[in-house]
């Protein structure tokens, strides 16, 4: 076996082509790989096979095997002949080795081939994706957002309307509270001018205390209609209900022909509150009309309705307080 090995690793082209099947270009191929740790290595020859090493071998123990130094072969073995067909045979296995080759090159370009495309596909998906994606996330997404933004700004806008108006009713209210604690105020004098004068009638029958007294009279019942419209501007149509019913009262005990009229509104407006507070609210603006101008005003009184609603706000009007004399 160590000289088969020996001559493997040290045959030269000549010696190694005499063995049937073993072309120059096997031949060379063994060469290159040289050298050889073991008999089994030369498998790993391309062109080698088992078979073809054993024939290889068989030849070599035959007495086929070239000797480096001397050309001697035995006379009395006869090697097996060799055929003069076998450099024919050469041309078969190298055009085999170039078909094989331009097969692994078609193969070769084959995948390269089918590469590009799969590139191509994939660069034409992202593009579609880009083309149909950009419109399609630019209409489900970006679009909403700006009409998003849009009814925000919107909202924030009516807020800052709300706003506006919540204050200037807060305002407004405000103003009513500090009217109608002006008309309190002033009816708490009237009370106590009301009071000190009726003690001094008591004492003394004087024309001009009686004169002065109902013109006091006559103002508590003004400052009364003009505290019972700041209450049903606010809605409170209990306490303007009361305000009236005492103006009314205020009137009547004064007696004056003159405030006939007045006091018909009045009763007008007690009847329509709380169910009808914008009727009432056109009587008692009537009714003050009459009291401070002395001719009724050629303005309709609304129908009462169904449904109460809201009475609009009215300014407060000063009433002016006379002083007690002496």
């Amino acid at each position: 076996m160590s000289d088969f090995l020996n001559f493997l690793n040290t045959a030269e082209l000549e010696a190694l082509t005499k063995t049937h099947g073993i072309t120059r270009v096997i031949a060379g191929n063994i060469i290159a790989a040289r050298p050889f740790d073991s008999v089994e290595d030369c498998l790993n020859v391309h062109g080698m096979g088992r078979n073809l090493l054993a024939r290889l071998q068989s030849d070599f123990e035959a007495g086929k095997k070239p000797s480096e130094n001397s050309a001697m072969i035995q006379v009395d073995e006869s090697p097996r002949p060799i055929e003069k067909s076998q450099p024919a045979q050469d041309p078969p296995k190298e055009r085999d080795s170039f078909l094989n080759r331009l097969g692994k090159a078609f193969l070769v370009f084959i995948r390269a081939l089918f590469r590009l495309i799969a590139i191509a596909i994939v660069i034409g998906g992202i593009g579609a994706a880009l083309y149909y994606g950009i419109p399609y996330f630019n209409q489900q997404v970006v679009v909403p957002i700006e009409r998003n933004r849009a009814d925000i700004k919107g909202v924030e806008a009516e807020v800052k309307a709300l706003q506006a108006r919540l204050d200037e009713t807060n305002s407004r209210v405000d103003s009513l509270e500090q009217s109608i604690e002006a008309h309190s105020a002033s009816l708490t004098k009237l009370d106590e001018i009301q009071a000190s004068l009726e003690e001094k009638i008591q004492t003394s029958q004087d024309e001009t205390l009686l004169q002065l007294k109902h013109e006091v009279m006559f103002t508590r019942a003004l400052d009364m209609l003009g505290r019972a419209r700041l209450y049903l501007a606010q809605s409170n149509f209990g306490l303007a209900r009361e305000d009236v019913k005492s103006a009314r009262e205020l009137l009547a005990e004064l007696n004056d022909p003159a405030n006939t009229q007045a006091i018909q509104r009045l009763d007008m407006a007690l009847g329509n509150l709380p169910a009808f507070p914008v009727v009432a609210a056109g009587d008692l603006e009537i009714a003050w009309q009459i009291l401070v101008s002395g001719e009724v005003p050629a303005t309709a009184t609304p129908e009462p309705t169904a449904t109460p609603t809201n009475v609009p706000t009215l300014e407060a009007t000063p009433t002016a307080i006379p002083t007690a004399t002496p």
